[in-house]
């Protein structure tokens, strides 16, 4: 008989003060969406914003990874600051910080200028994530936390989706600035409706705020910011091969097992670790870092495929993707009904089972399809994943009492940007030595002085030679013989891709099952 556990009582009430939590959702959703589409929108304006402010594409990648460091090193200690300044007063300081920021980066007249903004614009950002997510937990009852999860989930999965093909049409039509100056209106929006529907619960204002844990926030700075800086920085200095990504990944492990150890023996640590010890919320930290490392290498490869082996521009190659986000519009709708109805389980298994199968077909591309042979598949993906992040927040928060939500939605959040991190970084390494083996395997399998080779670079001399004159086209011929090896290669190493990511899902549909089933609404034994 399967295990069980039970969900802690109904509090809600307490939380939404007599609003109505669907209002209360629609504010908090608004500030995650703006926070998450930034972070996919800025990565199709890279080669802009190095060619208008004088830099190097590699230069222009720390406006990533700047942005990515300062939110992955605020969101643990978003519970402490909402204990100490209040968590409405806080969530909306964020929401303003990140719009002020947003300004700042569309209007910077150098790198260095658009840098500090968007560590100011991350440290705003960090934090609206967690925030949201517990404020949604908190203000529904356990029975209707599903369709609450549902919207949340819109904000999470969809704007990575339609971040490139939103920022890819700003950056052709207008200006890559506009991809930041679209926060501004989304955030005052934000502001007003937070403010006018939004209240502390009682628990946050008669809480004892802890005194801050220096040690431990030390500690995640260092490790968070190292780990961003190796993922960012890894291939193109050949990882282990530079002595700096030794002594860096060195300085690395010693601080996180410094936070670990430290974050598990104090009392009131920044980061609680100890909630990893409910069996619910620790399965759903691991299967949440590996969703990120899924879903975050997939928006980034598959729109590299289309770019770099079919010669799409940034903004078709993110629209043929963009019906993965109109599969999930269509899934949320049906997982916030069935999460109230169906086992968690069998809905993760679902999810991850069709986002396996379609990963699978993506392994079988091929340099020949058009821009639509992926449409469907693209949509089921979609599909898929909407069934996947709304039960996996529900069987990991769903044995929480309401004071722990808070710390737990920083840790659980944390956990998924440090895998897509990750994902985003094992996807590109993968491409990048993956296509160096195949073409060596192509290479002995087809060598120079083979006949096929011959008649082949015979071919494409005589194709060019109106071009160059028969005298001149050996050059010109083997240039082309060799760009048509590099894309045979590269697209071997795409379905190499495909097919991890294939492996990966179906290694997720076992560890679902390690969640004990969640009765929604009934008491916590813990509350009596």
């Amino acid at each position: 008989m399967a295990e069980t556990a039970t969900a802690p009582p109904d509090l809600s009430a307490e939380v939404t003060a007599g609003v109505n939590p669907w209002l209360i959702a629609a504010a908090v959703m608004l500030a995650t969406f703006m926070e998450v589409l930034d972070t996919a929108i800025a990565s199709v304006a890279l080669p802009y914003i190095a060619g208008s402010l004088s830099a190097t594409t590699d230069e222009a990648t720390w406006v990533l990874t700047s942005y990515l460091v300062a939110n992955a090193i605020v969101l643990p200690a978003s519970n402490w600051c909402s204990l100490k300044f209040g968590r409405k007063r806080f969530l909306m300081s964020c929401v303003a910080i990140f719009t002020a920021a947003s300004f700042a980066c569309g209007s910077a007249p150098t790198l260095a200028f658009l840098l500090i903004a968007r560590i100011v614009q991350g440290a705003g950002g960090g934090a609206l994530q967690p925030l949201s997510q517990a404020i949604m937990l908190e203000s529904f009852p356990p029975r209707k936390r599903g369709a609450a999860m549902a919207l949340f989930g819109f904000g999470v999965v969809v704007a990575p989706v339609l971040g490139p093909t939103l920022g890819g049409w700003l950056t052709d039509t207008y200006s890559w600035r506009y991809a930041f100056y679209i926060n501004i209106p989304v955030g005052l929006l934000a502001l007003y409706m937070i403010n006018r529907f939004v209240h502390d619960p009682p628990y946050i204002k008669n809480a004892r705020v802890p005194a801050f844990d220096n040690l431990g926030f030390g500690a995640l700075v260092v490790w968070t910011g190292l780990l961003q800086i190796i993922l960012d920085k890894g291939q193109e200095s050949d990882w282990f091969g530079a002595t700096w990504i030794r002594w860096a990944f060195f300085f690395l492990v010693t601080s996180f097992a410094l936070f670990i150890w430290h974050s598990w023996r104090k009392h009131e640590p920044m980061v609680d670790l100890k909630l990893l010890k409910n069996r619910n919320f620790g399965v759903g930290c691991l299967l949440i870092f590996f969703f990120g490392i899924a879903i975050y290498s997939t928006i980034v490869v598959l729109p590299l495929f289309y770019q770099e082996l079919l010669g799409y521009t940034a903004f078709t190659a993110g629209l043929v993707v963009a019906p993965r986000g109109l599969g999930t519009i269509c899934g949320l709708p049906a997982i916030g009904y069935l999460s109230n109805k169906v086992d968690p389980r069998y809905l993760l298994t679902f999810g991850f089972f069709i986002f396996g199968l379609t990963t699978l077909y993506f392994g079988n591309v091929t340099l020949d399809i058009s821009p639509t042979t992926l449409l469907i598949p693209i949509m089921i993906t979609g599909f898929g994943l909407s069934f996947v992040f709304v039960p996996i927040s529900i069987a990991a928060y769903g044995t929480l009492r309401n004071e722990q939500i808070g710390g737990a939605s920083g840790l659980f959040n944390l956990m998924r940007n440090i895998g897509g991190s990750i994902g985003i970084s094992l996807a590109q390494t993968l491409l990048t030595r993956h296509t160096a083996v195949h073409q060596n395997e192509i290479l002995n399998s087809v060598p120079i002085t083979s006949r096929p080779f011959q008649n082949s670079l015979a071919g494409a001399q005589h194709a060019l030679t109106n071009t160059f004159g028969s005298a001149n086209t050996l050059h010109p011929a083997q240039s082309l013989l060799y760009g048509e090896l590099h894309r045979q290669a590269a697209l071997w190493a795409f379905v190499d891709v495909f097919r991890s990511l294939c492996l990966l899902s179906f290694l997720c549909l076992a560890i679902s099952w390690l969640f004990k089933k969640v009765h929604p609404g009934h008491p916590s034994p813990a509350a009596h």
